[in-house]
């Protein structure tokens, strides 16, 4: 159990609702891991109170957060940010800095014929990520077509519908957890998944790093989340 004191260190989780995210379970063990005096709590917060949250993280002292659906797009336009869509702020002498750590999954990943499926503040990160990739949305170009891709994104949040087809050759990254309809399809057809708690361990150990400056227990945030270590 965290243990909270007065010289505790506050990150949060922004968004809408928040009450099914593992990123807490998994941000408290890491920095249990590693001793420090840190603390990591959800923070719901509706669309219409986002600036007033964000400003509340400077004069609460918060040291950053992670910000989840529906404000990766909106928060953007609260801070400092690198990117149209940011899930990850950092709070340092009275300025808030955003940053999006949504595609650190991509690393290691062959990527020379990306597609991304989706339409919100995840996908806009791949994208950006991936600015050869070619992207499709239920508001856009649909339905998908994977059939020369090497590597799908998933950032959709559809789980029962099976949005593409995929094989041998072809790499999924499926952001949902548990897994969708279509990363299930895609193991049995034998193409490589990676699933969506290997894109929240992937996303939060950057954050992490950026929060604290310090290298991430990649082996607790696994353990937290059900992973192998």
């Amino acid at each position: 159990m965290t243990e909270i004191s007065g010289t505790t260190r506050l990150v949060g989780l922004l968004g809408w609702p928040v009450e099914h995210s593992l990123s807490p379970r998994m941000q408290n063990a890491a920095f249990a891991a590693l001793g420090l005096d840190w603390a990591y709590v959800p923070l719901p917060t509706l669309p219409e109170r986002l600036a007033d949250a964000v400003r509340g993280l400077v004069a609460l002292g918060f040291a950053g957060a992670n910000v989840t659906t529906p404000h990766k797009h909106g928060v953007a336009q609260l801070c400092e940010a690198d990117a149209p869509s940011v899930n990850t702020l950092v709070v340092h002498d009275g300025c808030v800095r955003g940053v999006s750590t949504d595609a650190a999954i991509l690393s290691g990943l062959a990527a020379e014929r990306p597609v991304v499926i989706g339409d919100g503040g995840a996908a806009l990160a791949f994208v950006q990520a991936l600015p050869h990739s070619r992207r499709f949305s239920r508001r856009g170009e649909w339905p998908p077509d994977s059939a020369d891709a090497d590597l799908v994104i998933n950032a959709t949040s559809e789980r029962d519908d099976l949005l593409v087809e995929l094989g041998p050759g072809q790499t999924l990254v499926d952001l949902p957890y548990p897994a969708t309809a279509t990363a299930q399809a895609a193991r049995r057809a034998g193409a490589t998944v990676v699933g969506g708690l290997e894109v929240l361990v992937a996303q939060g150990a950057a954050s992490f790093e950026l929060w604290t400056g310090l290298p991430p227990p990649i082996g607790a945030m696994r353990a937290a989340v059900g992973l192998p270590v």
